[in-house]
């Protein structure tokens, strides 16, 4: 097996498509793998980078990489995008992540810490139920208006002092 230095991976929920590229920029892999078959392929190979999207899951496997000693590139969806080729299948996404993690201005994402993802989610949470809470407030008010009661907008003033830094 040649060494590889650079691993695409797209992420699915139970099976990983996998492109991998020697230091020459030939492909040298092209697997789908489970879950466990790809954690048993992670854990044999030497040091290179690892890439994919930042998406759900992508965070906690970027730790679990990490721990292997490997390299992790987590790159936005929407710089990915421009390197996918014809019809989009799983393949061309690895094929598309593994070419886009190579670029020198490639903008990555840092893979956030246990802590820090739960914090998001506590926060993603209460966005949640605040819009669900919008919502429903919205629906109350349009029934009342069907029979001729108009819910008063409340609306709140700030008090912004004229010294706080605003020119």
């Amino acid at each position: 097996m040649s060494t590889i230095k650079v691993l695409g991976i797209d992420l699915g929920k139970s099976c990983f498509h996998v492109i991998g590229r020697d230091f020459s920029d030939k492909q040298v892999i092209r697997k789908k793998l489970s879950r466990s078959a790809l954690f048993n392929y992670l854990h044999q190979l030497t040091p290179c980078i690892i890439a994919f999207e930042a998406c759900g899951g992508a965070h906690w496997l970027g730790r679990q990489c990490e721990s292997m000693g490997l390299t992790v590139r987590l790159i936005p969806p929407k710089y990915v995008k421009p390197f996918v080729k014809s019809n989009k299948n799983d393949f061309i996404d690895a094929e598309a992540i593994c070419e886009a993690s190579t670029r020198p201005n490639m903008r990555f994402v840092s893979v956030k810490s246990e802590e820090a993802q739960v914090i998001s989610a506590i926060h993603k949470a209460r966005h949640g139920y605040i819009k669900d809470r919008t919502a429903c407030m919205s629906r109350i008010g349009a029934l009342l208006l069907e029979f001729g009661v108009a819910l008063p907008t409340v609306r709140i003033l700030l008090n912004v002092n004229a010294d706080s830094g605003a020119s």
